[in-house]
């Protein structure tokens, strides 16, 4: 997911629905037609009414204030103040969403990132105007409570939220302790400002020569287009030039994400939780099981792993693979699919998901929902914004008709559509739903798409080509996610038990769990010291545990979708039932309740499962073909 800075919980609660993959293209000038963009009318009709909106919930927020003591007074006015908190925070969401969109499609205009600021720092001061709701709700006798929700059906929206804040009891400050963690949110956030403004604005890219005489400037983006290059000698110079520039700074970048883990322990002491982790679990209430049993199975498991990568090896006539030749394709076919043939293979792929779902994404896709294309000014990256409860989803692509830009259409329209039936199913206040459930809906899109390319493909170049993008996917979200996930647990436990993160410590920790992902050890593939700096270059380890979500999501998704295409009705409405229901349950539960047990092997043995599949299909074609696929060197 591409990283954004927001400030205080209800920041984060909103973050949950910018669901986004992390797509980086160049920025290019383009021509844009009316329906190739989106229209933030449906928001507000222009920038003088967003102002006007801002000012009015601007006051509603100090007018908070009234509730503060009150909660205990009666059934009523405990309905009273939490209905004012939410639809507050359901105005804030609208507010925040255009001015989101707005600055991210003219990055370079000044007016709209201020505008952005203000509708951060309002966020910012919602988060702590609300800080002692909490507290004044727990204070209420159980007893007493349970008689009010029984006797006040205006209390109904806000069951889960009333249970989910009574389990969260031992974890909840005084009211002055939780204003003074709200308003610290911001010096909190410091560190990981610092890395993006470093990495994004200030570190010197190298320039690099490629064979074929083109300059490349590695910013990140660069380095994400070029490490794919089909030329080695490029990919070896890429590598070593990229990673060089980290290296020079490695110190500072340690410092920084130190300062990013000291932060998440911190917050975790100040809560009364044992760990990082476990606070991080906590927040929606996620088994520490889970996270367990994804390492622990993923790790069991990585022979699957070696033999994908010796199978790309020998695809690609490698006899010393190098951590350099993860990225090249093994095979490219001459196919293009412009914005209409996503459109059109997305619809066809969502019919095991049944007619009325089929026909909301007609409904949806035909509006103006999306902006489309590159454009001088514009953010990089693909992601759907869902908070306007009131409005629909919009979704930024950066679309240039390529294999990647028709996955990552499939992929946002999961999130949107996600987002459209939790909001036409459950109230505002159970609509919102998790990352533990958002990538479930986009990936389930995803594994549909690849069934429906792999059995229209042309020709048996065309089905390998998407037999390998698929094991490649799988290797980069299920695998690599995995293994972020580890090398976050291992640097929070480092700073609990009061160590201290310098670079060479994080280049030791990062390069072992590197080497025995990729068989090191074993001859699989060699991975150069110099590269165990990567970790100075994943934005994701300043999120606080939430890369394993990946992982986690795209095993339920292969999980269910094998469901979903081995049964019938009922399997179909045990997935839908997931999406419909929004934040109305602990993610874990909701999945369970659908037959989804997260806690549980089997559940990543799917993938591991569907992994080994596509690798014995690739084998049976190869063995079966005059020849070998046309490789890349």
């Amino acid at each position: 997911m591409r990283k954004q800075q927001t400030g205080g919980a209800q920041a984060r609660r909103l973050l949950r629905l910018l669901c986004s993959i992390p797509l980086l293209v160049l920025a290019l000038p383009a021509m844009t037609a009316p329906n190739d963009t989106w229209d933030l009318t449906d928001l507000y009709p222009d920038l003088a009414s967003w102002q006007t909106a801002h000012s009015t919930i601007k006051q509603q927020v100090a007018e908070l204030e009234q509730c503060r003591g009150t909660l205990a007074t009666s059934a009523d006015t405990l309905a009273r103040c939490l209905q004012q908190s939410s639809a507050i925070y359901r105005a804030l969401t609208r507010l925040y969403s255009y001015s989101f969109l707005a600055k991210d499609i003219e990055l370079a205009n000044s007016t709209l990132r201020e505008q952005h600021s203000l509708a951060e720092d309002l966020l910012t001061a919602y988060g702590e105007a609300i800080s002692f709701i909490e507290p004044e709700l727990l204070a209420i006798d159980r007893v007493t409570l349970q008689r009010w929700q029984r006797d006040n059906r205006a209390l109904d929206d806000y069951d889960f939220y009333i249970r989910n804040t009574q389990r969260k009891a031992a974890h909840i400050l005084p009211v002055r302790e939780e204003q003074m963690l709200a308003a610290a949110s911001a010096p909190l956030r410091v560190a990981g400002d610092t890395y993006s403004v470093l990495t994004n604005a200030e570190l010197p890219w190298p320039t690099i020569t490629l064979d074929d005489g083109q300059q490349a400037t590695l910013t990140p983006a660069a380095y994400t287009k070029f490490r794919g290059t089909q030329n080695r000698a490029d990919r070896r110079a890429v590598f070593n030039s990229f990673f060089g520039t980290y290296q020079k700074y490695q110190q500072t970048l340690a410092v920084t994400l130190e300062g990013q883990v000291r932060a998440h322990v911190f917050e975790a002491r100040m809560r009364n939780y044992p760990s990082a982790l476990q606070q991080a679990l906590a927040l929606d209430n996620i088994p520490e099981q889970v996270y367990r049993s994804l390492v622990t199975t993923v790790n069991n498991n990585l022979p699957t792993l070696h033999r994908y990568l010796k199978l790309r090896a020998k695809l690609l006539n490698l006899s010393d693979p190098r951590y350099y030749d993860v990225y090249p394709n093994v095979l490219n076919i001459d196919k293009t699919y412009p914005i209409t043939d996503a459109e059109r293979l997305l619809d066809t792929a969502l019919a095991p998901l049944g007619k009325d779902y089929q026909q909301l994404y007609r409904d949806s896709v035909g509006a103006r929902w999306m902006h489309i294309y590159p454009a001088q000014g514009k953010v990089s990256g693909a992601y759907s914004m869902g908070a306007a409860y009131d409005v629909h989803p919009y979704i930024l692509l950066n679309h240039n008709d390529d294999y990647d830009s028709l996955s990552t259409f499939a992929h946002e329209w999961g999130h949107a559509m996600h987002s459209l039936l939790a909001n036409r199913t459950q109230p505002f206040a159970r609509a919102e739903y998790t990352t533990f459930t958002a990538e479930i809906a986009s990936t389930a899109h995803e594994v549909l798409l690849y069934n429906q390319l792999t059995a229209a493909a042309s020709d048996t170049q065309e089905r390998l080509f998407y037999l390998l993008q698929e094991l490649d996917g799988l290797r980069g979200t299920f695998f690599r996610q995995t293994q972020f996930a580890e090398f976050e647990l291992q640097l929070h436990e480092e700073i609990e038990k009061g160590g201290a993160l310098s670079a060479d410590k994080l280049n030791a920790l990062y390069g072992a769990l590197l080497k025995r992902y990729y068989g090191h050890q074993n001859g699989v593939m060699h991975i150069d010291d110099n590269y165990t700096v990567e970790w100075a270059y994943i934005p994701h380890f300043y999120r606080n545990f939430y890369v394993y979500q990946y992982a986690t999501s795209i095993s339920a998704a292969y999980y269910l979708m094998d469901k979903v295409l081995a049964g019938g009705e009922k399997e179909r409405q045990q997935y839908l039932s997931i999406l419909k229901a929004g934040g109305s349950d602990y993610p874990y539960e909701l999945l369970r309740k659908a037959g989804v047990d997260m806690a549980s092997p089997e559940v990543y043995q799917a993938v591991i499962t569907r992994c080994d599949k596509l690798m014995d299909e690739i084998e049976r074609i190869i063995e079966q073909a005059d020849e070998m696929p046309k490789s890349t060197k």
